[in-house]
């Protein structure tokens, strides 16, 4: 794809609207990076580098801007039907996103990694797996690693493994995956996508390229999947924790089995991984069925397995303090993963959730506590709506707190050995926290504190 002399106007100037910004520099482009909310200019400048040539605007697009737009290229915040995004449209340039755009550069074969909930988890552990074969391995994408701040520097021999949003696969067109991954779809995002339809044909897109001689993995146990299934080209590679399958891999009684013909045979025994949870079990055999898929060893696959650690905010352990365990879920940002991480909890919790309603409803969430639940602890925009919807529920075990530190210190002086505190806030972060991120840093921070009193 030449962008030499073609006007590129990038929607949205975050950590992917930089890197696009980034990456067009050196292709030539005349660049206009805007954002609708005011920011530091000189500090954007310093992250965009001295060979940055283009324009940066903030809060109104001028007139000069508008004229002429080759590519506009949107940040995934950057909803399609956003009012700017459908007045820029109808001067018919090329619209991508982020992930399309990286797509032009990248060199060897791709491993997409999507779903609602484990996307980040598995995008890691597949990354790791397939560098014990494959030299130059990258990972990025919804990770936290824009897409197109390492497209560049893959090769043709080697990987990119990118876990992609549903807001990033709404702006793909050629985007074509060697192995595409869907690990689960449950409601969520409905702000944005409006249907469970569109979000559905969203996650779609990272299959709608694939030929019939590379792989797309699914979750067997989701009905959503198996039906999408039938018009999928790729070849379909099932996993399943509950379901005893004919070919694909298949989680039961602490093991997980490659399955062929009907011939399980064992690849390893849970108890060996550091990862814990019916849910990560599932993380890891998708992770496991790409690694075969693209010739890793299997010695070399449960080397892996056995060395990965957990990633940062998803069901993290954190510290011990008198007896009471303390995690870190603040990735948990929806009901479903949630859900699985008060499932992977073995004990009496204490649970801090709430925070930004994306318009999602509870009930699940309240009924798998069954009994584990010893209070909850709740804050941020939702905290009524889930107190509701828990008394609906016959649960009465709640609190309202003003914020972390509040929650922090009430668990402290009530928890007693054996129990656990689980911050899974079952909702995004945004109105009280930057990002999840931030939530669960400021959430250890607090934990760690009491530590050293």
């Amino acid at each position: 794809m030449d962008f030499k002399g073609k006007k590129a106007v990038i929607i949205g100037a975050g950590k992917s609207g930089i890197a696009a910004a980034g990456l067009l520099k050196g292709q030539g482009a005349d660049i206009v990076l805007y954002d609708d909310k005011k920011q530091d200019k000189d500090e954007l400048l310093k992250k965009l580098g001295t060979d940055f040539k283009g324009k940066v605007e903030f809060e109104k697009l001028s007139d000069e801007s508008r004229e002429n737009i080759d590519y506009l290229i949107l940040s995934p915040g950057v909803p399609i039907d956003a009012p700017l995004v459908l007045e820029l449209k109808k001067g018919n340039p090329k619209v991508i996103g982020e992930v399309e755009l990286a797509y032009y550069f990248t060199k060897g074969k791709i491993v997409a990694v999507t779903g609602t909930n484990g996307k980040t988890t598995t995008t890691a552990l597949t990354g790791y797996l397939l560098g014990k074969k494959y030299e130059n391995t990258l990972i990025g994408g919804n990770i936290g690693i824009p897409y197109t701040e390492i497209c560049l520097k893959s090769t043709d021999d080697g990987v990119t493994v990118a876990e992609m949003s549903s807001f990033q696969l709404d702006t793909t067109d050629t985007f074509h995956p060697y192995v595409s991954m869907i690990l689960n779809i449950t409601p969520d995002h409905l702000d944005r996508h409006h249907t469970m339809e569109n979000y559905i044909n969203a996650k779609l897109n990272c299959t709608k390229n694939q030929t019939e001689s590379e792989l797309c993995i699914l979750n067997y146990e989701d009905e959503v999947l198996r039906e999408a299934a039938k018009s999928i080209k790729a070849k379909i590679c099932y996993f399943s924790s509950k379901t005893e399958l004919e070919n694909g891999y298949v989680y039961k009684e602490g093991v997980i089995y490659e399955v062929k013909d009907g011939e399980p045979k064992k690849v390893i025994d849970v108890s060996e991984m550091k990862l814990i949870g019916r849910h990560n079990y599932e993380n890891a055999m998708a992770a496991i069925a790409a690694a075969r898929f693209m010739g890793v060893d299997k010695e070399l696959i449960r080397e892996g397995l056995r060395e990965f650690n957990p990633v940062e905010h998803r069901i993290e352990y954190v510290e011990t303090i008198n007896g009471v365990k303390y995690y870190n879920d603040s990735k948990g940002t929806n009901p479903d993963a949630s859900i699985q991480a008060v499932r992977a909890m073995t004990g009496p919790t204490y649970l801090i959730g709430g925070g930004y309603d994306k318009g999602s409803t509870y009930d699940e969430w309240i009924e798998s506590f069954d009994g584990k639940i010893k209070k909850l602890l709740l804050m941020g925009q939702t905290r009524e709506k889930i107190a509701e919807c828990a008394k609906q529920h016959g649960f009465t075990d709640y609190m309202f707190v003003e914020s972390m530190e509040e929650a922090v210190d009430y668990c402290v002086k009530n928890a007693v050995e054996g129990d656990t505190v689980l911050l899974s806030p079952c909702c995004a972060s945004w109105g009280m926290f930057k990002n999840y991120e931030e939530r669960g840093r400021i959430f250890k921070d607090l934990v760690r504190d009491h530590l050293s009193k």
